[in-house]
């Protein structure tokens, strides 16, 4: 890599780093253009794909991560991209063979895992899914996204009980915004709404940014009775981050009859 080369891949990593997304993916698509090496390629079309992901540019995101593949197919972090993407925005069945081929290249690799075994839940394949999150815990007990995210499974399949006391011991290893957001998630679903309420007044004092955590308030509101203040926390749920059609049902009990 030539000096300008360098410092070009510099400033492109510099704006990510910085969150400006707009110059980092000018940077990037200048590099992965001008790049004849596949592996250098296939990072710097990688970079780009999640620098045009963050700017809501999923269908050029998808693209760069394809130009990945195309520049060097052996890029662990090209499988990892795609079958996330896919995951969340595209085909299912394309998500798992990407992370199936990407497992080819590191077989204990945690992302996949954790990608595969929401796929696998959305796919209602539950067996599979439990199976995933228990691997992995096993290999990585410690872990804590795939611990919390197998506690969540636990909680969608009813098990409230054992989704309690999972997140009870998370809680008490590590005190965190998400992992009180969703105990009281847990406890809405108990029904035990003074519970929730406190442990999601926890989470927001912890992170008032933390968006999801104003919708699951929201939710508790609604069931005792509580629209407008719902409502509210609706606002500031979207305000912080939260991504509006991920709420659409929420918002139509807000809406004026």
């Amino acid at each position: 890599m030539g000096s300008a080369q360098l410092q070009d891949s510099k400033a492109a990593d510099e704006c990510f780093k910085k969150a400006d997304y707009k110059c980092a993916e000018a940077g990037y698509a200048s590099l992965a253009d001008k790049e004849r090496i596949g592996k250098l390629k296939a990072q710097y079309y990688n970079n780009l794909g999640t620098s045009q992901r963050r700017l809501g540019n999923r269908q050029q995101a998808f693209a760069s991560y394809q130009n990945a593949l195309k520049a060097d197919p052996n890029i662990l972090e090209t499988y990892i991209n795609l079958s996330s993407m896919h995951a969340q925005w595209g085909n299912k069945q394309n998500a798992l063979d990407f992370a199936a081929k990407g497992l080819l290249l590191d077989s204990e690799n945690a992302e996949l895992f954790l990608t595969r075994a929401k796929v696998y839940e959305d796919l209602k394949k539950n067996d599979l899914a439990e199976k995933d999150y228990q691997y992995l815990i096993s290999i990585a007990p410690e872990n804590l996204i795939a611990r919390t995210n197998y506690a969540t499974f636990k909680m969608n399949s009813g098990k409230l009980d054992a989704a309690l006391k999972d997140y009870n011991t998370l809680i008490s290893e590590k005190p965190e915004s998400l992992l009180y957001n969703n105990r009281a998630a847990v406890y809405l679903a108990m029904k035990k709404h003074k519970e929730a309420t406190a442990d999601v007044d926890r989470a927001i004092k912890l992170d008032p940014k933390f968006s999801l955590s104003y919708v699951t308030k929201a939710r508790i509101q609604f069931e005792t009775n509580r629209a407008t203040d719902a409502c509210i926390n609706l606002e500031k749920a979207l305000k912080t981050g939260f991504e509006k059609y991920l709420i659409n049902d929420l918002l139509k009990k807000c809406e004026v009859k």
